[in-house]
């Protein structure tokens, strides 16, 4: 997918909360939103290269997004609200094999005590719930999620495990913002019950998906799967 919008490069300076950042650009300091409330300690540091999205909001009161950051020389996608548009397109353009069949996609559906990314159904009237986790941790190719404790993905796993046994399908798909990684893996040091989850939820039949996606300076697209470790 295409941003379709005006993008600029500057140059991190601090983050002085978690929904905005100070950037350089064209040798003014501006405040900027961050489209992502976890802690991409390891990727907004000072100096770091940072690409803007500009968006057309009169009512805003940053003019910028923070979509991405090179770290190391690679691009990384760091903007929350991006996973679930690139998997969205992935899943129409029939990308991810095992749900080519599923040509009913609806978002944001519940079961449950749970809100899912994707209801999918297909010809035959089976449905399938899938989530979405979007990941920007990573280090020398190694991917892990989550970079912070999260109560709501580990629920969400335990949901995952009752709709299969409802007779339902199934699945989780990381996607990893950004290309060249060599593997993935909960991040049992960060949340425990995260990764006891995620492994529960394995062994129950949910389907776990790892995606990594190629990230350009005015888009990103998912790409191929990525080695799974539990």
């Amino acid at each position: 997918m295409k941003y379709n919008k005006k993008i600029e490069f500057a140059k991190f300076v601090e983050r002085p909360n978690r929904f905005n950042a100070l950037v350089k650009l064209n040798d003014e300091i501006i405040t900027v939103h961050v489209p992502n409330t976890g802690r991409c300690k390891e990727l907004l540091v000072e100096g770091a290269t940072v690409i803007l999205r500009k968006e057309d909001n009169e009512t805003r009161k940053t003019k910028y997004d923070l979509v991405s950051v090179y770290k190391n020389g690679k691009l990384i996608n760091i903007d929350s609200q991006i996973p679930n548009k690139v998997v969205y397109e992935a899943l129409q353009n029939g990308k991810i094999e095992k749900l080519k069949e599923y040509k009913n996609i609806a978002k944001e559906k519940t079961f449950g005590k749970s809100r899912f990314d994707f209801k999918l159904i297909n010809d035959l009237g089976e449905t399938y719930y899938l989530e979405v986790k979007g990941v920007t941790l990573e280090e020398s190719g190694f991917c892990k999620f989550p970079d912070a404790p999260t109560e709501r993905g580990a629920k969400h796993l335990l949901e995952l495990i009752d709709v299969k046994k409802e007779g339902m399908g199934a699945g989780v798909l990381f996607l990893l913002q950004m290309d060249g990684m060599k593997e993935f893996s909960p991040n049992e040091e960060t949340d425990k019950k995260f990764s006891k989850c995620l492994k529960e939820a394995y062994k129950n039949g949910v389907d776990i998906f790892v995606y990594e996606c190629k990230v350009f300076e005015d888009g990103i697209e998912i790409d191929k799967e990525v080695k799974l470790v539990l």
